[in-house]
């Protein structure tokens, strides 16, 4: 494959020779009959009898131009994938116009004869040919021999290195001509192939010199090719052009350039020449290239920068955290005058507008101090002065209208998997303005009736009915208006107590909800909580310490609280808490339910004082049973007509679980047993008894009057009227309590982008650490693996793909698995799962922005690859944004233990796919490290013209790339990252 690469070079060389003499086609060169009349004397003064210069111009444009024709075109078509323009690059190739001594010189040499040296172009098809078929098969070599070259005339021009004139120059292009006179060396500047006796030029950045024998070798040097033997041994100029790998004789040697194809200069101090260049290139400081540089010696730029990188990096590491603590309290104190401001202002508009009211209604007389304008900004500031911070967040309170109510009522609920039941015939309802206890023992159901009365029973079989405001609704068209806490403190530990509890705010109010009014119930929230003196503490992780538990488990219940639920459950809220910390709860609780909040709460073991400041009390028997359902205050005389009576120095709650569970044994009336406590309740509420109770409602049946403590028909008449007005008002409510509307997606976007950008300046130190991760593997692939000529750094780039991949991958992975539980709580309370997704993804851009410049920094410097810089930085850009759209994938489909894992597997197996040369094309094209080793190669292969052609060609050709495809691959490498995103996005709103 490479040597058809070659041949296909060695084709592009002699077409580019008509490139110097094609003036016309050419504007920045000169015209070729004014180049060789500056560049050559009279042709009479050199040779005399020689024709005319004029003649010998137009002969040498004639051929030169009909070569030119037959071969570009052809060029152009078969080898396109390493010539994004055909002419262009021969130009870089070719074009001698600056310097065309060598055919002066080897006019002189020849005495006149040059143009009948040259090839013509069945010469060159010749030469093509017998590469082409020199690469398909070894079997059937077509010998690069012309008709001048056989067995029976073997002519001395048909050596390497050698050439011969033809007689019949009018000869057709197409033919062959016969070449056998005037054989001598090849001029200097020239390569005359073995087998052909005829000249082609040296392409730009080769250095052609005669070469001289060695008589201990028996090699020309600097060629590695023997004279033949005879009387007149003598070496000729070079005998091929190829690539680098297959030869390297005819470039400039590195530490040196070559103007032109007869000339080879050392490269100067504060110069740096790459091998095959054609002039020096000035080295940015001139101490980092010494006499005959190769290239320049960057190192040193790599050192400073990194010492500055490190400087920064340990100075993000060590004060982030001072930095963001004095900006959150300077945020926290202007958010808490707003919030003073914005109180008193209320207050006083609520006092002045109720006092309006009771006037136009004649019940009061408008003091004589409202009277006159300066008498009532008198008394208002005076009322404003004796205010105090927390008495103008108790009067907002008590100003602020009632929330709509919503009534949750139930009517025989079960729910089961399979054949076991895990609620049973639950009947009963929720009421506003009230708060109520459910407990129970382990195991029976508790968690369970809560995600029933939810409407979260996905999985489960569900019979019965739940009425919303006494309508059959689904409880997910009022999650809007729903607050639920669960069990688990889910809160960021890496945001303050007020910024999570403003974030919530914010997402959760109503759409229309001004900043102040969203400032009064974030102070109302905090206060009633007991938060003010950690309002700007960090929640804390695992990693770092924050504040206790109780308050943390004070802040789970303010972020339902502070979005203004009109139902409000709550799963174990007092658990771990101390019993100042739990009354202190349920007074804010309480202080909820005032508002019309039917607040709901699952207890544990409860003290006799916290037990009494609940309203009604709900206990569940094993089996997700009822056994009581009503006031706290009625639960004892109810057990009591039971023959329970609580002992004295007992907790009620505690006792009756107890009872339940069979670890007192109690005597009930007549033969009743503890199971049979809920089948007594539904007797005693007149409720349907279910076909698995049948057989011990016999056994009870004949005593079945002793249980009727109070029957539903013995409800005071008020109280069912009461009842009723309190339904069919909710019922009048329930459309409206559907049209609360929160922030769209793109207000919600905002919201989540200021948080993240907040979570990710705490994680600075982290950050800061994968930079100088980054910073090390740049150094470690950019020492050891090179970028090389000969492969254009396949092997270095796949090294860099690899590294670049793996640590940015596992990097990603933080986005999304350590907020899983979150997540879950914001999309389940109706929050945006796309603006979460994007929001974050957005900030990560910073990273996929800067990652790239971290690892250029250390990598391009310590390899100084041809490249330029910012092709590198467009290849690393795309590789980041691919790699960390596969990372959120992982770190949603898996555990944070298996994405790790899975992240540092995969961009291994995916390198080792995408650059192996046997296996099929269909399945390296589905790997992104295929495409980022293609987008490198190129980018490097564009910076490679002149000699470099045919090694350019060789390259593109052995990994099957094409020159044109650079930006296809960025597309491509983009694309991979939108649908990895795509695909991270659905399996979000699937994430359960």
């Amino acid at each position: 494959m490479r040597s058809v690469v070659l041949l296909l070079a060695a084709v592009a060389l002699l077409l580019a020779l008509p490139r110097a003499a094609r003036c016309q086609q050419l504007p920045p060169s000169p015209p070729l009959a004014q180049v060789l009349q500056d560049a050559l004397p009279p042709l009479e003064q050199v040779l005399p009898g020689a024709p005319p210069l004029p003649a010998l111009q137009q002969d040498l444009g004639a051929r030169l131009q009909n070569l030119t024709n037959g071969l570009t075109d052809q060029l152009q078509k078969k080898y396109s994938f390493c010539m994004i323009d055909a002419k262009k690059d021969l130009n870089q190739t070719f074009n001698f116009s600056s310097d065309l001594s060598f055919a002066s010189d080897c006019m002189g040499q020849t005495t006149g004869n040059m143009l009948a040296m040259l090839c013509n172009k069945a010469e060159v098809d010749l030469y093509i040919k017998s590469l082409t078929s020199s690469s398909s098969s070894s079997s059937s070599i077509t010998p690069r021999v012309s008709r001048n070259c056989n067995r029976s005339s073997w002519a001395t021009g048909c050596q390497p290195g050698w050439a011969c004139m033809t007689l019949d120059v009018a000869s057709s292009d197409d033919v062959i001509p016969s070449r056998a006179v005037n054989c001598r060396p090849c001029c200097p500047g020239f390569f005359c192939p073995h087998g052909l006796t005829c000249m082609m030029p040296c392409p730009l950045g080769a250095y052609c010199p005669l070469g001289t024998l060695n008589t201990t070798t028996g090699l020309c040097d600097p060629y590695f090719y023997q004279v033949t033997p005879g009387p007149n041994p003598e070496c000729g100029t070079a005998d091929s052009w190829a690539d680098i790998v297959t030869t390297n004789d005819v470039f400039c040697p590195p530490g040196h350039y070559c103007p032109s194809t007869t000339q080879k200069h050392n490269c100067s101090n504060g110069y740096y020449c790459r091998k095959g260049s054609t002039d020096e290139k000035k080295c940015f400081w001139k101490n980092t290239c010494k006499d005959n540089a190769i290239k320049e010696d960057l190192t040193l730029y790599g050192l400073i920068f990194i010492g500055i990188l490190i400087f920064i990096l340990l100075l993000v590491y060590n004060c982030s955290g001072l930095f963001i603590t004095i900006q959150v309290k300077m945020k926290s104190r202007a958010r808490k005058r707003a919030a003073k401001k914005a109180n008193k202002s209320a207050a006083a508009r609520e006092r002045w507008k109720l006092g309006k009211e009771l006037v136009l209604r004649h019940e009061v007389e408008l003091p004589e101090s409202f009277r006159t304008p300066q008498q009532s900004d008198r008394a208002m500031k005076k009322n404003n002065d004796k205010l105090t911070f927390s008495g103008v967040v108790s009067l907002a309170t008590e100003n602020r209208p009632q929330r709509p109510m919503l009534e949750v009522a139930f009517r025989g609920l079960t729910l089961s998997i399979g054949k076991k039941k895990l609620l049973q015939c639950v009947t009963g309802k929720l009421s506003p303005g009230r708060v109520t206890a459910i407990m129970g023992p382990s195991g029976a159901g508790k968690t369970t009736f809560l995600n029933a009365v939810l409407g979260k029973t996905s999985g489960y079989k569900k019979n019965g009915i739940v009425l919303i405001n006494g309508i059959p609704e689904s409880m997910q068209s009022y999650k809007k208006i729903i607050g639920f806490v669960p069990q688990d403190d889910i809160v960021h530990g890496n945001l303050t107590v007020e910024e999570n509890l403003w974030f919530s705010s914010c997402c959760r109010l109503s759409k229309g909800t001004s900043r102040s009014d969203k400032l009064r119930v974030l102070e109302r929230v905090i206060e009633s909580l007991g938060l003010q003196e950690i309002r700007n503490s960090l929640v804390g992780t695992v990693e770092k310490r924050g504040i206790s538990g109780g308050q943390r488990k004070r802040v789970n219940v303010g972020t339902e609280m502070v979005m203004e639920p009109s139902l409000l459950i709550l799963d174990e809220p007092t658990t771990g808490l101390d019993s100042a910390s739990s009354q202190l709860l349920l007074k804010a609780l309480r202080h909820e339910a005032l508002e019309g909040v039917n607040v709901c709460a699952v207890i544990h073991q409860p003290s006799y004082t916290l037990f009494n400041m609940f309203d009604d009390f709900v206990l569940l028997a094993r089996g997700g049973l009822i056994a009581y359902h009503g006031p706290v205050s009625e639960v004892e005389v109810y057990f009591a007509g039971l023959g329970i009576k609580v002992p004295d120095r007992e907790n009620p709650p505690d006792y009756f679980i107890d009872i339940l569970e069979g670890i007192v044994k109690t005597t009930i009336r007549g033969n009743a047993t503890p199971k049979h406590l809920p089948l007594l309740w539904m007797l005693h509420n007149g409720y349907e008894v279910p076909d698995d109770f049948q057989k011990d409602l016999e056994n009870i049946n004949t005593i079945r009057e002793l249980y009727t403590v109070r029957s539903i028909s013995e409800q005071s008449s008020e109280e069912q009227t009461e009842n009723t007005d309190s339904v069919q008002l909710n019922a009048r409510q329930s459309n409206k309590l559907l049209e609360r509307k929160t922030p769209g997606v793109f207000a919600q976007y905002g919201y989540y982008l200021g948080r993240v950008a907040k979570q990710r300046r705490r994680e600075s130190a982290q950050q800061a650490v994968d930079y100088l991760i980054l910073c090390i593997a740049g150094i470690c692939i950019g020492t050891i693996a090179r970028v090389r000529d000969d492969s254009f750094g396949v092997a270095s780039y796949g090294y860099a793909i690899m590294a670049v991949s793996l640590l940015c991958q596992l990097a990603a992975l933080r986005s999304f698995s350590p907020e899983k539980l979150q997540y879950w709580r914001e999309r389940e309370s109706g929050m945006s799962s796309l603006a979460y997704f994007l929001a974050r993804d957005t900030i990560d851009h910073f990273n996929t922005a800067v990652k790239p410049i971290i690892f250029l920094s250390t990598f391009y410097f310590f390899n100084n690859p041809r490249s330029t810089l910012r092709d590198n930085y467009l290849v690393l850009l795309a590789l980041i944004y691919c790699v960390t759209g596969i990372g959120y994938a992982f770190s949603i489909w898996f555990e944070l233990g298996l994405a790790q894992l899975s992240s540092a597997i995969a961009p291994v197996v995916l390198v080792l796919v995408g650059t192996k040369q046997d296996l099929p094309r269909v399945i390296k094209e589905l790997c992104y490290p295929k495409w980022a080793l293609e987008a490198f190669i190129i980018a490097g292969a564009k910076e490679y013209s002149g000699v470099w052609l045919i090694t350019r060609c060789g390259a593109l050709l052995q990994g099957g790339y094409d020159i044109k495809d650079f930006n296809l691959c960025i597309i491509i490498i983009m694309l991979y990252g939108v649908l990895f995103r795509l695909v991270a996005y659905f399996s979000l709103l699937k994430l359960k």
